[in-house]
């Protein structure tokens, strides 16, 4: 017998039974000779009672003491499979020994495990400042950008910086509700848009004060134009800024050209005028630096990008295969809108969506028979990965607020 003590507690193991596994830890020391290359396989030997010490968990050797005794690698679900790996692994056992039920058992929770713990570091890296103090040690006014880095970026930090960040959410509010009201008819007239423009000039000034105070702040300007959120700020201040410069650009070219061409450029200036107005509409999304919500949203879009392209994928499956039912059952009524499978995708479209606007309907018995069942199918579609994606989005919300508290 070969003496096995382990963390304290002693084994004895046929010497003839580790033989017949020679490639781990046990069945070599049973196999070698030489009493040097013995000892660089244990931790220590007890020369009284002659006994190989091993300083390893105990608890999980019985499980390896078992497999030597029946050949059989047995796993209980409570052990942690990180801990249970590394531990066959010290003592050369593959994993292949163990039955396959307990096997993919094993491997579907050391999986869930792995993306647990990847979901919290990324978690932990979605609340993690983009500079830390200790970088600005040794930066030419470091201490002075330091300090501005504070108050712009964590509003936790002090008074004033509590204030900016509220400051910097009441001017996106304001400037969303300014561009909406300067589509409303009655405030089209002079005065209303003398206020709009004032009202839009000073979120702009705002807005860029914030972003170079910002870009000034930052102790590296390559990590500062690679983050998201910096480009956001950057697209919510250019359309105020382009917008102007086309505007004198429309007054140069009026004193230089005929009648005719001049409406031609004002009217083209004037759509690529109100696609730039309408880029103001991405200010809201500098709300999400400060929103727990906004920020668990985009991150579980992320986490489950591959959900989300199923879906698409299944509904784009559903649109061309009911459209096409559709025009084939339909497209001899006189009068339909069914003329062909493109006009018809919008029909599906609307019908796997279950909102049936009711614009474009069927006539026919088994026209109706294909809608039904078009409506069936997107009721049992949009149900399946609906509830996965909120499932995930309350337990993300959950753990980025908790990593904020603990913060």
């Amino acid at each position: 017998l070969l003496n096995i003590n382990v963390g304290g507690k002693l084994f004895q193991i046929a010497q003839k039974v580790l033989a017949q596994y020679p490639i781990t830890r046990l069945g070599k020391l049973a196999l070698y000779t030489d009493p040097v290359k013995k000892l660089q396989l244990c931790d220590d030997y007890l020369v009284q009672k002659n006994e190989y010490f091993f300083d390893r968990d105990p608890s999980i050797f019985h499980y390896i003491f078992h497999f030597y005794r029946s050949g059989v690698l047995w796993m209980m679900d409570e052990m942690c499979p990180s801990n249970f790996m590394e531990e066959i692994e010290y003592w050369g056992i593959h994993l292949k020994y163990s039955q396959r039920c307990c096997r993919i058992l094993f491997e579907e929770k050391r999986d869930e495990l792995t993306e647990y713990l990847k979901i919290e570091r990324e978690l932990e890296a979605e609340l993690e400042p983009l500079e830390s103090g200790a970088q600005f040690d040794g930066k030419f006014l470091g201490r002075f950008r330091k300090m501005v880095w504070n108050l712009i970026e964590n509003p936790y930090s002090s008074v004033p910086a509590k204030i900016i960040a509220v400051m910097s959410s009441f001017f996106v509010l304001i400037s969303i509700v300014g561009m909406t009201l300067s589509t409303v008819e009655e405030m089209k007239n002079k005065t209303g848009k003398m206020w709009m423009e004032q009202m839009e000039m000073i979120c702009a000034i705002f807005f860029t004060s914030e972003y170079l105070m910002r870009l000034i702040s930052s102790s590296s300007f390559k990590n500062f134009l690679r983050a998201a959120f910096n480009a956001i700020d950057l697209v919510a201040i250019l359309p105020f800024y382009i917008q102007i410069l086309f505007e004198n650009l429309d007054d140069g070219e009026m004193q230089y050209h005929e009648e005719l061409h001049k409406v031609e450029n004002v009217s083209k200036l004037g759509k690529v005028l109100k696609l730039i107005k309408l880029m103001r509409i991405f200010r809201i999304l500098k709300l999400a630096r400060h929103s727990t919500g906004l920020r668990a949203f985009s991150f579980t879009m992320r986490q489950c990008y591959q959900q989300v392209c199923c879906l698409l994928l299944f509904i784009a499956m559903g649109v061309f295969t009911f459209s096409a039912l559709i025009h084939s059952v339909e497209h001899d009524v006189p009068g339909t809108d069914f003329t062909s499978i493109p006009c018809a995708w919008w029909w599906a479209a609307v019908s796997l969506s279950t909102v049936g606007y009711g614009d474009t309907v069927p006539d026919t018995i088994l026209g109706r028979m294909v809608a039904f069942v078009c409506i069936s199918f997107g009721i049992i579609l949009n149900g399946m990965p609906i509830s996965i994606l909120y499932n995930k989005f309350s337990d993300y919300y959950a753990k980025l607020k908790a990593h904020e508290m603990s913060q």
